[in-house]
């Protein structure tokens, strides 16, 4: 297969069909009408003698050649476009750019609307995509260039992905403010008389707070398991249960409700989030004006202070 015969535009297409998962959502991406999509895939396929994308409900799956060919394919068009860029700086204020970073969406309410007030003021051209991604495709993803950069707890990954300290969040106590329990503090005493609220996308699996207990011979009642804070902190508001969430989470998910937050009467370590990204992109002008806008928010988030607890 000689090089010179092949048409490298091909692979713009098969990226775009890659990301997208969808021949219509590709032709909009990259401008092109939907036929000329499908004639580019065509010929990919008899370029590679494979399907390469087959159609699954209302979108276009990999085979597993072209799962094998995305992070080369993907790996070569960013070094073109590095490689083509006119000046080796990263311009937001006229730059079209969509970033794609992967985040639980717990974090969402607490880092976006910070983060877009920044983006739409420094970068009216600038799109952003919070996703959802598994924690086992992390690597692959940001190799693969899927997404740009991820959130979550510290994983072990190879010397191909770079990360940092993101945020080291307390554990603290939501309640009512007539619990008839927690009255003028919160004790160890009374945080295990109460019955509490469990916040978990896993569907069993214990959290900080209960490994701590766990540590000390104590175990506390969950008699809710739900998969969000907002829904935790209503279930609160209305019930005698208390939700233990981390700080920042807890401020953001409980405005509408107004429920006391207070301090863990016990020891549990801080929820710490890290920052994750290819290493090609550690010297890359947009990736780390993406990175050092995500850091910035952050921190000016703070955490705020909760009501002190008493471990008597």
């Amino acid at each position: 297969m000689q090089l010179s015969r092949i048409d490298l535009n091909l692979f713009v297409v098969f990226d775009a069909i890659y990301s997208e998962g969808s021949i219509t959502a590709a032709a909009r991406q990259l401008n092109l009408t939907q036929p000329a999509v499908s004639h580019a895939l065509g010929r990919l396929r008899g370029l590679f003698d494979d399907p390469l994308f087959e159609r699954r409900g209302q979108g276009m799956a990999p085979t597993p050649l072209a799962r094998s060919l995305a992070s080369e394919i993907r790996t070569a068009l960013q070094s073109f476009a590095r490689t083509l860029q006119d000046t080796p700086h990263f311009d937001p204020a006229n730059t079209v750019r969509r970033f794609t970073i992967g985040m639980r969406d717990a974090l969402e309410s607490t880092l976006l609307p910070p983060l877009m007030a920044r983006v739409t003021a420094a970068a009216p051209q600038v799109e952003i995509a919070a996703i959802r991604f598994d924690r086992r495709e992390m690597e692959s993803e940001l190799l693969a260039g899927t997404i740009d950069t991820a959130i979550d707890i510290l994983l072990p990954v190879s010397p191909a992905i770079h990360h940092a300290p993101f945020m080291a969040d307390p554990m603290v106590v939501l309640a009512r403010r007539d619990h008839p329990l927690v009255k003028k503090e919160l004790t160890l005493e009374r945080y295990l008389a109460a019955e509490h609220v469990h916040v978990s996308s896993r569907r069993r699996g214990a959290g900080l707070e209960d490994q701590s207990l766990h540590r000390m011979g104590l175990t506390r009642r969950v008699r809710l398991r739900c998969q969000h804070y907002a829904a935790a902190c209503r279930v609160v508001s209305c019930t005698d249960l208390l939700a233990t969430l981390p700080l920042r989470y807890a401020r953001i998910a409980n405005e509408p409700y107004a429920n006391r937050i207070l301090s863990l009467p016990f020891k549990v370590p801080s929820l710490e989030l890290h920052l994750y990204w290819h290493a090609g992109g550690e010297n890359d002008g947009a990736n780390r004006w993406l990175r050092e806008q995500l850091m910035t928010v952050m921190s000016a988030l703070g955490g705020g202070t909760p009501e002190p607890a008493s471990a008597t």
